[in-house]
């Protein structure tokens, strides 16, 4: 099992007006570092699958668990890995720390889906492709 890393600044438009990061800012960073773990992988939250098939990955939960303030500028260490894998949800955890400081703790899960104009998101299984690349970030417990 690997975890990915990336590193994301508090902006100010992150913060409240004591200049520590908004509760709503973390969902944001999470969805920020999903979607280069996906890039990293050569995926995208918007793409095809090897048949042709246009997918997308809706969320249907996410959760944020607040240990310590961020403030102003201060670079975060995201760490995400998947917490599960069934045949067509994911869920990612994320950790964001400040050196040693862990600032919070938090899940997205989202579904893999089939998009066709005019209809809504239709779930479908993991494409082999996409699974067996995701496989690598897993927790296996």
């Amino acid at each position: 099992m690997s975890t990915f890393h990336t590193t994301r600044r508090v902006e100010f438009r992150d913060t409240d007006a004591a200049g520590i990061m908004h509760f709503s800012a973390f969902f944001t960073k999470m969805e920020e570092a999903e979607h280069e773990l996906l890039r990293s992988i050569g995926q995208s939250v918007y793409s095809r699958s090897k048949d042709g098939r246009l997918i997308s990955w809706p969320r249907v939960a996410a959760e944020c668990r607040y240990r310590g303030p961020a403030h102003f500028e201060d670079i975060l260490d995201i760490a995400v890995h998947l917490e599960r894998m069934g045949t067509s949800s994911v869920t990612f955890a994320f950790t964001f720390h400040r050196g040693d400081d862990l600032i919070a703790e938090g899940r997205i899960t989202t579904v893999c889906c089939r998009l066709v104009e005019g209809s809504k998101p239709e779930p479908i299984p993991i494409p082999p492709e996409i699974r067996e690349q995701l496989q690598r970030y897993l927790v296996v417990a």
